[in-house]
């Protein structure tokens, strides 16, 4: 390999990482290492970045189905837009391109069709991009950019009959009302296949558990497609473009992409396919105990949650031995499509010291979570085994 390439293969990862991460002009703000915070509006967090503010929700408050809006993960590229510009008064929802009638609906207007709920998780693609070994550049999440929550709205494929969708359409291309402060950086625009769009649960939310969307979270208006991964959920949603080719943008075209096939770290792109990141994958997570806690005799409740995109979770298992020997855990609660599976397993410990324990999950379609996830340049789509060591006091 030619020292020429590399260099401009370092280059192309520094760009993205540059723009995924987090703006370098704003990287002066950003903590020397992670905070944690608590605000009215935000619940505690783990802040990553200060500005835009990018936080997780520390694991253990993943022990409740729905997760509170306050308590929600935020991300964004640019912070949200100025309020003035989405006030009920002023907002505005302009659908084009490949439709027969453009059309300019208000807030008023997009409440006129038929209203739906539906439970979904939504999940950051670099969710849990600090575990990939070597290191990958960008916000350094963890475990706590998901959550689990009730969106309330109207199906976007009902806007778009509205519209009248033309036959040569096969992409719909979503943008927010978020800019950047510099004028250098590229909008966050995205686009989802057609067929993902007519989906009927895909769906143009206002209402997140209840309660009226918040700022941070898309208000007024954001796109939910169940199963999908955050990237194609659009906040602060003001522009439906319905045409024939994937968005032509930086988000859509360079970042938010991963290979095919595997890819040996540091090996470049080059000759490598890419595709755009889409469904989550099979995932569990530990909510109780955590990392760092102590446990008597028990028998002590171990607990957490898995998904698995648009497939439904079949079994989540445990092990104490370092991955030697697997017990199945117990699955609770609520079962729906697009929603987080809950789980339990009564645990005896037998010996007093260090424990660490593994948990896996497989899906319906018989995906397995893997012991570490396939490197790739950007850290997304990170589902390797979670782990919890805790401190057995008999």
């Amino acid at each position: 390999m030619s020292e020429s390439v590399s260099s401009s293969r370092r280059t192309l990862f520094k760009r993205m990482a540059e723009i995924i991460g987090g703006f370098a002009a704003w990287r002066q703000v950003r903590p020397a290492q992670a905070q944690q915070a608590s605000s009215p509006e935000t619940g505690p967090q783990t802040v990553r970045v200060m500005r835009p503010y990018d936080a997780e929700t520390p694991v253990r408050e993943f022990t409740s189905y729905l997760t509170p809006n306050h308590r929600f993960f935020v991300r964004s590229h640019f912070g949200p837009p100025a309020p003035e510009l989405i006030a009920e008064a002023n907002w505005r929802l302009h659908v084009g391109g490949l439709v027969a009638h453009p059309l300019e609906l208000t807030f008023k207007d997009l409440k006129e069709f038929e209203q739906v709920t539906i439970t979904a998780m939504v999940q950051c693609s670099g969710n849990g991009r600090a575990f990939h070994r070597p290191k990958v550049p960008g916000v350094q999440w963890e475990r706590g950019a998901v959550g689990n929550a009730q969106w309330t709205g109207v199906r976007l494929r009902d806007v778009l009959a509205k519209a009248g969708i033309r036959p040569s359409a096969k992409h719909v291309q979503l943008q927010g009302a978020d800019r950047p402060v510099v004028s250098s950086v590229p909008l966050f625009t995205r686009s989802i296949p057609l067929e993902k769009a007519v989906h009927p649960d895909t769906i143009l939310a206002y209402d997140m558990n209840g309660r009226p969307l918040p700022l941070l979270h898309g208000a007024p208006l954001r796109v939910m497609t169940p199963g999908w991964m955050a990237d194609s959920c659009t906040k602060w949603l003001t522009e439906i473009t319905v045409q024939a080719n994937e968005a032509k943008g930086y988000y859509m075209q360079t970042a938010y992409r991963v290979p095919v096939t595997a890819i040996q770290p540091n090996s470049g792109l080059p000759g490598t396919s890419m595709v755009p990141v889409e469904a989550m994958v099979v995932k569990s997570l530990i909510a109780s105990p955590t990392n760092g806690d102590q446990v008597g005799r028990g028998p002590v409740t171990v607990q957490g949650v898995a998904w698995s995109g648009e497939a439904s979770v079949a079994t989540v298992e445990l092990s104490f031995d370092d991955g030697k020997t697997w017990e199945q855990a117990r699955l609770v609660g609520e079962d729906e499509p697009y929603a987080w599976r809950q789980w339990q397993f009564l645990w005896r410990p037998t010996a007093a010291g260090a424990v660490t324990i593994l948990c896996r999950a497989t899906d319906a379609v018989g995906q397995v979570q893997p012991q570490a996830s396939p490197w790739n340049p950007s850290g997304f789509l990170w589902n390797g085994w979670d782990r919890a060591t805790v401190t057995v006091v008999l």
